[in-house]
């Protein structure tokens, strides 16, 4: 952690960063996302012609958001080593929690999103995505067990996020926090929690209902929605009373 006695640096979220040096655990997880976005890669060779261009093309979408989703939980982890800048055992060992998991999850990630892709070019035409003959999908057992796979990847990471948070909080009276910050880690620890929840729920589902018409996907769907006004609220209930008027 820095020197308490250096001026305050602060986060757009108003969040004091304890971390202005990467550690090495930081590195090393920053290292471990560099290579699984690599992973992501549409192809590792170069297309030949225009026909193999062509169908390297229609990957992107699906990249574009696989790299989107992976950079959420990147940004999670950099955010936290900011705000806390922790480097003991318990960060280590959570840090390569989340590294080991992302090396896995990278895998049904490419294959989700590669998926959603081919369904959204299937509905509309457009290519925007692979031919869903071509990932093997040939019924309903094998889109709910491609999300169960993927639900527990999701799972694991959000609780490695989690976890990271909860031992920033129990570690707020040595870390100083003030009570904006203490709130802004309540809301850390909520968000994910919410995402936990969803990719418990969506994993669920998926598993209890092997060949039934796949709903699993949509239980993500109303994340985009639900997380703001989750952390409305945590901020709302947790927000610093006012001082009293001035009896004088």
């Amino acid at each position: 952690m820095n020197d308490p006695h250096q001026p305050a640096h602060r986060d757009p979220d108003g969040f004091r960063v304890r971390g202005r040096e990467m550690t090495r655990i930081e590195t090393f997880t920053d290292a471990a996302f560099a290579f699984a976005l690599t992973l992501l890669v549409i192809s590792l060779d170069p297309p030949t012609t225009m026909q193999s261009l062509a169908d390297t093309l229609v990957h992107v979408p699906g990249f574009l958001l696989g790299a989107t989703l992976l950079m959420v939980f990147w940004n999670a982890h950099h955010r936290w080593s900011r705000r806390f800048g922790l480097d003991d055992s318990n960060t280590i060992l959570l840090s390569c929690l989340l590294v080991f998991t992302v090396l896995l999850f990278v895998y049904p990630l490419r294959y989700m999103t590669s998926a959603l892709s081919g369904f959204i070019a299937t509905l509309t035409g457009l290519p925007v995505g692979p031919e869903l003959d071509t990932l093997g999908l040939t019924g309903r057992e094998d889109v709910n067990r491609m999300f169960v796979v993927y639900g527990v990847g999701f799972m694991a990471m959000s609780a490695s996020i989690v976890l990271l948070n909860v031992h920033a909080w129990r570690r707020r009276a040595l870390l100083g926090l003030s009570h904006a910050e203490r709130v802004e880690t309540k809301v850390e620890i909520v968000t994910w929690c919410v995402l936990f929840t969803a990719g418990l729920l969506s994993t669920a589902v998926a598993a209890a209902m092997p060949h039934a018409m796949p709903v699993a996907g949509w239980v993500y769907a109303p994340l985009g929605v639900v997380i703001p006004l989750f952390a409305w609220f945590t901020r709302w209930r947790n927000r610093e009373p006012s001082p009293p008027p001035d009896a004088t």
